[in-house]
């Protein structure tokens, strides 16, 4: 009897190439053809194939050779839902001290432990554009986690890169434009990695919208391969070559093949051509098959039930026990399964046989081991450790340096002498706590992070008027308050009297098992939530100094009052966590200076991000819904400059409380060579011959007086009666030979992608009276090129300096082979173009100095 599960043959695709836009434009010179249907590809590349992973292979596969059928199974596959004390967990291996593996979300802290930080979001750290800041984060973060007892961190999150402004994840990733994605991801990453912790990046890929996101009618995202490699798939090859442990395979249909079971993305992309040498595991409950999703790639299924949450119905356990016993899945693929888990274990984890100290499903001291088992007795799971040590103090800073200033006639902010101030707006108080509703699935209250299992319990959250009035008071001002925004005509009666307003607004979103107020994960629009943006223009019509703050997951409508005369500053705070009021407030009254940049575009109207921005919330007919993505890598800035569509806020756009000045750029051209392809691609280090042998099918049963625990999955089997060895049809294409992809050869790629061929250099200058940051961005425009279709300019370079004023730098910026390349479909290589590319440096995407040519 085969291994049960669904399987589909004519899937496992990755759709051909691309690079139309979704408007009447002149595409002579680029294809707008569709091809959903590429080749699989197969066999899963082994992995040890690199020289960085090497010993931790040789201690890998010195373990596993050790281990019987069933032990390598259990090591692959997860107990069940709730079967452990974190949200996954795999099988152990007593004999040889192989503990149970513990992954644990989230990208900005723990999920569901206590006496840990709250740190602000991605989306806010993105907003820093600060690599230290970045790395400084994946360290507090993973220090965090191993000091929990956690293996594996489900974290940090690179897709969704933002294709619908409204899309419900988007602030878990830090930004739309895929080169700060990849350059926040790989910071963290080491930074996690740094504290013997396993990172995951996550979603592979396309995983940009909740709605339709899961199970049988999930949506297809359908992505040509150059947008999959300069869009989607960028930030996870930073990923790879940043030494990510684990990737998380997402819940969508890619070109209409479960991510899950996507050979194509899985084998092909991120194993061969990325030279990924960790572990893929699913999403929970995203992988739709058994054999079929080991064949395409996926080494670990979480959480181990079957199709439905809960169901205890495996695909894999004892079924792959099975598929493996009738050669369903050959024994070499469930050897490099596993030992690409206790490679990475060794090698992130320095094989440490931790335990979890906390439980993810009760608060108290005393609870169940197994709580899915739904009987046993009490134990201790709970033990309280306090693992923030100083990291306060660095969610304070990322809040800070995430804050944004969008706007300040007259250097109304910092606050000086003004003796009368008011604060309006629920968005500035506590609410009913910011744990009043399970994984943060609501808005009230001041908002400091989105919902879904990308959050934490707050162990405290400052709300912004607690410490306003607290620094307001101690510089002898008075602060009066009106939180409820049904009494916008209280607010206003109340604004008229005061010397400077402040009104905060708000907009939140999250994943989509989450629904409040109409919003199912994505936002239904990017209006302002909580009737906001009524009490923002009542406050700005009564007080002639208003300061508008904003706490939002992404972009919102701000055409009531940005251009409204009396607002004369927007402070853009995105989400803060916990340190939310004191960030705030110290940028209020100037002991901090703004220095956030906006990671995405804010547009006048919704339209201008284009036909393909809303998120789709109707199948029609069909049997699951289809995402074209026409306007291929042509999103965010990219689009408005495409178009010429005047944004309100433009991508890299931030105000600080000083000036400063860019001047005497230089670029040189050096490393080499600088041919318009890589050379060959370099040999590897030959992958371990894995020989091992079937065993009797009857050491496969459980053994005698074994005792199960009440609903807790297991690799044996029951009987072996219906075990019956092949010959097994496997999927069309299985024993087709795929040539190495040209542009492999290493972890992340080909190593010549990561060589810098030009160096930029520019001297930054703090113009003005006060202490402060710059971020200088580079950008390379594209005049000259016309074999492909180019953005009229990306970014491709940036660096934060901290000046005194009057002081001066010389920063530089280096360019990668990849970093001046494009995807060539023709080639399947990154491809230096013919032609003139320029480079220009400034201090947003429409804030650049003078272009300097690229000699090629």
């Amino acid at each position: 009897m085969r291994i049960e599960g669904l399987l589909s043959s004519a899937a496992f695709l990755l759709a051909a190439s691309t690079n139309a836009l979704p408007e009447p434009l002149d595409t002579r010179h680029f294809t707008t053809s569709w091809d959903r249907f590429s080749p699989p590809w197969y066999k899963a590349p082994p992995g040890g194939t690199v020289p960085q992973w090497k010993d931790a292979y040789d201690k890998a596969w010195a373990l596993v050779s050790q281990m019987t059928l069933v032990e390598k199974v259990n090591i692959t596959s997860g107990l069940g839902w709730a079967m452990g004390l974190c949200v996954g967990n795999v099988g152990s291996v007593p004999r040889l001290n192989f503990p149970s593996l513990c992954l644990q979300d989230g990208p900005l802290g723990i999920r569901f432990a206590d006496k840990i930080t709250s740190f602000p979001a991605g989306i806010t750290t993105g907003s820093t554009f600060n690599k230290a800041l970045f790395r400084l984060r994946g360290e507090a973060i993973g220090a965090e986690t191993r000091d929990k007892g956690i293996n594996i961190l489900l974290g940090p999150a690179m897709g969704p890169v933002g294709r619908h402004p409204a899309g419900g994840r988007n602030w878990e990733g830090f930004g739309n434009d895929a080169y700060l994605q990849g350059i926040a991801a790989a910071e963290t990453i080491r930074g996690v990695q740094s504290q013997s912790v396993i990172a995951t990046a996550k979603h592979l890929v396309g995983n940009e919208q909740e709605h339709f996101r899961q199970s049988f009618d999930a949506i297809s995202a359908n992505i040509d391969d150059r947008t999959l490699h300069e869009l989607y798939g960028w930030p996870f090859q930073d990923a790879v070559h940043a030494g990510v442990g684990s990737v998380m395979c997402s819940y969508q249909r890619l070109n209409n093949s479960h991510a899950c079971h996507n050979s194509k993305l899985m084998n092909g992309f991120l194993k061969d051509e990325l030279g990924f040498q960790g572990f893929i595991h699913s999403d929970w409950l995203a992988a739709m098959s058994g054999v079929g999703s080991a064949l395409a790639g996926l080494d670990m299924m979480m959480p181990g039930d079957g199709l439905y949450w809960d169901d205890r119905n495996p695909l894999w356990g004892p079924q792959l026990t099975k598929a493996v016993l009738n050669s369903s899945i050959p024994y070499d693929r469930l050897d490099d399964m596993v030992t690409r888990i206790v490679a990475t274990w060794y090698k992130y984890n320095n094989g440490d046989s931790r335990t979890p100290n906390f439980s993810s499903w009760e608060k108290t001291t005393l609870g169940k081991l197994y709580f899915g088992s739904n009987e046993g007795p009490n134990v201790t799971v709970n033990y309280h450790v306090d693992v923030r040590a100083d990291h306060a103090a660095v969610a304070k800073k990322i809040a800070v340096e995430g804050t944004v200033l969008l706007k300040n006639e007259g250097a109304l902010l910092p606050l000086k002498k003004q003796k009368k101030i008011g604060v309006y707006g629920e968005g500035a108080g506590p609410g009913a706590g910011p744990n009043a509703c399970a994984d943060r699935g609501c808005n009230q209250g001041t908002l400091a992070v989105g919902w879904g299992s990308g959050t934490t319990d707050f162990e405290y959250l400052i709300d912004p008027l607690s410490q306003i009035k607290a620094d307001a008071e101690a510089r002898g001002a008075v602060v009066v308050s009106e939180l409820d925004n049904n009494k916008t005509s209280e607010a206003a009666a109340s604004a008229a009297k005061q010397d400077v307003c402040i009104v905060f607004g708000n907009a939140d979103s999250g994943e989509g098992f989450i629904t409040w107020d109409d919003n199912a994960g994505d936002r239904k629009d990017l209006k302002l939530q909580r009737k906001s943006e009524a009490m923002i223009v009542a406050v700005a019509n009564a007080c002639k100094k208003t300061i508008v703050v904003i706490h939002s997951v992404g972009q919102v409508d701000m055409e009531a009052f940005a251009t409204h005369k009396n607002v004369k500053s927007i402070l853009w705070a995105n989400l803060p966590g916990q340190e939310s009021g004191r960030a705030l407030s110290g940028i209020i009254f100037g002991v901090e200076n703004p220095s956030g940049k906006l990671p995405y575009t804010i547009a006048r109207k919704f339209s201008d991000y284009g036909p393909t921005a809303p998120i789709t919330t109707d199948k029609g007919s069909a049997e699951y819904p289809q995402a074209d993505f026409t306007e291929g890598i042509f999103t965010d800035y990219k689009r408005f400059d495409t178009y010429s569509i005047k944004p309100r806020y433009e991508f890299g756009f931030g105000l600080s409380y000083t000036t400063f000045s860019l001047s005497n750029i230089i670029i040189n051209r050096i490393g080499g060579p600088h041919e318009p392809l890589p050379q060959a691609r370099p040999a590897e280090l030959p992958p371990i011959n894995y020989n091992s042998e079937l065993p009797p099918v009857e050491e496969t049963l459980y053994p005698e007086g074994f005792t199960k625990i009440n609903r807790m999955l297991y690799p044996w089997l029951e009987s072996v009666s219906n075990v019956t060895v092949g010959p097994y049809p496997y999927p069309d294409g299985y024993e087709t030979q795929h040539p190495p992809s040209p542009a492999g050869g290493g972890e992340g790629g080909h190593p010549a992608l990561w060589e810098e061929l030009f160096e930029v250099f520019v001297t930054v200058k703090n113009t003005g009276k006060v202490y402060g940051a710059e971020v200088v961005q580079l950008y390379l425009q594209y005049p000259g090129v016309k074999e492909v279709k180019m953005p009229k300019r990306q970014l491709r370079g940036f660096e934060k300096v901290f000046l005194d004023p009057g002081e001066e730098r010389r920063v530089r910026l280096g360019l990668t082979r990849r970093d001046v390349s494009y995807w060539s479909t023709v080639d399947q290589n990154w491809r230096i173009p013919k032609g003139k590319m320029e480079v220009r440096v400034g201090t947003s995407c429409r804030r650049l100095e003078k272009a300097v040519v690229v000699p090629n």
